[in-house]
């Protein structure tokens, strides 16, 4: 491979590559503004200037392609002058806005302010004033004095989005971004301009003013917003959910998620309509209880059935463990009617991000067994046997049944027993019998399978108030080891929750024939010794990127949404 010395420092870097593209594979950043590395250049910045020997003047490393035997100086006191003074000109006209700026903690400009300004200005003139708090669309709020005119947001929405909104106007220190005439901009991907703009210009009007950055806590974790499965950052303070943010994933997301995946897939989870601890119908009227009456009163009424006059079902919404442990323990009951409803929106997709498939987990459901037996037609089949009074009891597993079917409502309320795990209340918990209160995906382990059959972590953002009972009765010597991970749940309301496998495993506790599982590990080790695409998969194998499962074992992603059409 050709090579280039950068700092003294000699490195190999893949022919047609620039120099800040060589220096960054090898851990050498050059400071930059405007270059992304999902965009195209533009060279507009001027931050990233540096000396190259035998060029007579600065070149700008993002457009400047390395070549063989080039010795680059990025830290030489010809390139610091410059360096410095782009940042007076960037710093001249851009207003104080750090205290009150959602940016902060964030933002490059702060950076590279300390790293590489001079730390006073000359300028004496009046700062020049733009508008301030300009709705864009109906997810971004705009602050024209803050923008550095660096054109990511106009080149993204062009590139990425494929919607080519925005623009630039007006010239010299009075250009400003806005959208073209009779425009919104609205695309399905804005908020990803949110992410990528150096300073605070653009902002969320969702997060905008709710905390600072440096309050919360991040966790890695994954999108539930439809099967694609984008990794994410979880962002809490005070044990709520604030944000999501996009994590990078080459091979799934890469660096991008749509809007409605940030929006929509995690206030559930702080909503005041959560099933707080597990609740029996007494005389019409669902009252919460202690888990063991709930445990019992639950197994008791199941026994009353045979094993052909009860059904149950799974969820894509559901991780590979709940699932896979709900299988176990209906057919521990005999039972065999089991099948999960699937949610696509036909024609709801696109070719950047978005799936017509809704839910997070639909493989992953079907290779946990959570599929009807050869010749039936699943969930339908149950529907028909319920309304032919052949299934009696019915179990649900995180998901509504009934929305907005008023038939279906009627259809379940036949049931002699219905019993459903809910994180929030629904149409389908409030005609329940037994509802046990099931953690969110925010709020426990587990693994999801997307639709190109990528095996994925999530991790707890989110403390329970099982988690409190777990640390109370932590030992000394595994507090000091752990405890402190656990700090910033200590504060903020705290719901009684548990994941789905462990309800099940609690459950089935009140026979002898128990699924012994301490925690979600415990569930994964068993799926990989009995499903065969998994077959001796470590969890430590995922990371935080996942693992593809083979499509030889799997099935293609064209197979999967043959079997969900």
């Amino acid at each position: 491979m050709p090579k280039l010395t950068i700092d003294e420092k000699e490195i190999e870097f893949k022919q047609g590559q620039t120099i800040i593209e060589a220096g960054k594979d090898n851990g050498i950043e050059i400071p930059h503004f405007c270059w992304h590395p999902k965009l195209s250049i533009s060279g507009n910045c001027r931050v990233c200037l540096v000396e190259v020997e035998k060029m007579p003047k600065l070149v700008i490393a993002c457009s400047t392609l390395a070549s063989d035997g080039m010795v680059v100086h990025t830290q030489s006191e010809k390139t610091i002058k410059a360096r410095n003074a782009v940042m007076e000109f960037f710093l001249i006209n851009h207003p104080l806005d750090c205290p009150i700026c959602d940016e902060a903690g964030e933002c490059k400009l702060q950076d590279y302010a300390y790293s590489h300004g001079v730390g006073e200005s000359r300028f004496d003139e009046e700062k020049v004033h733009k508008r301030k708090r300009v709705e864009l669309g109906p997810r971004i709020m705009f602050d024209a004095e803050r923008c550095i005119s660096c054109s990511r947001c106009i080149r993204f929405s062009d590139e990425i989005a494929k919607e080519n909104q925005l623009t630039f106007v007006k010239r010299g220190d009075r250009v400003t971004i806005t959208t073209f005439p009779g425009e919104s901009f609205d695309n399905p991907y804005t908020l990803n301009t949110v992410d990528i703009c150096p300073v605070g210009a653009l902002t969320s009007l969702d997060w905008r003013f709710k905390t600072r950055v440096w309050e919360t806590s991040s966790t890695e974790s994954v999108c539930i917003g439809c099967s694609r499965g984008c990794n994410t950052e979880i962002w809490v303070r005070n044990n709520k959910i604030l944000r999501l943010t996009p994590r990078q994933n080459e091979e799934v997301n890469e660096t991008w998620m749509c809007d409605h995946g940030r929006l929509n897939t995690f206030k559930f989870v702080n909503e005041e309509d959560r099933v707080d601890g597990p609740h029996l119908n007494k005389n019409g009227e669902l009252v919460k209880v202690e888990w063991n009456e709930a445990y019992s009163t639950a197994f008791k009424k199941l026994k009353e059935f045979k094993p052909g006059e009860i059904a149950f079902i799974g969820s894509a919404y559901a991780t590979n463990e709940d699932n896979y442990a709900l299988v176990k323990f209906a057919k521990s009951l005999g039972v065999t009617n089991i099948d999960f409803l699937r949610h696509t929106i036909p024609g709801d997709q696109d070719d950047i991000l978005i799936r017509e498939d809704k839910t997070p987990n639909t493989v992953g459901a079907l290779l946990m067994g959570v599929k009807p037996l050869a010749g039936g037609n699943g969930s339908k089949q149950i529907i028909e046997l319920i309304r032919s009074n052949k299934i009696k009891a019915l179990y649900v597993m995180e998901d509504d049944l009934i929305g907005d079917d008023s038939e279906m409502e009627k259809l379940l309320s036949k049931l002699n027993l219905l019993i459903v795990h809910a994180s929030n209340f629904n149409k389908t918990a409030q005609l329940a019998h037994v509802v046990f209160p099931a953690s969110t995906y925010a709020e426990k382990h587990g693994t999801f399978v997307n639709f190109q059959n990528r095996i994925q972590r999530i991790k707890p953002a989110v403390a329970t108030e099982e988690m409190d009972r777990t640390l109370d009765g932590m030992s000394q010597s595994r507090w000091d080891k752990f405890g402190s991970k656990y700090d910033r749940w200590m504060q903020g309301k705290k719901f009684d929750a548990n994941p789905s496998w462990k309800i099940i495993s609690r459950l089935s506790g009140q026979s002898n024939q128990q699924l012994k599982y301490d925690t979600a590990d415990d569930v994964f080790e068993d799926i990989a010794k009995s499903v065969t695409e998994l077959k001796s998969l470590d969890l430590d194998d995922l990371g935080n990127q996942g693992v593809e499962l083979g499509s030889q074992k799997v099935g293609s992603a064209k197979t999967v949404n043959s079997e969900l059409s």
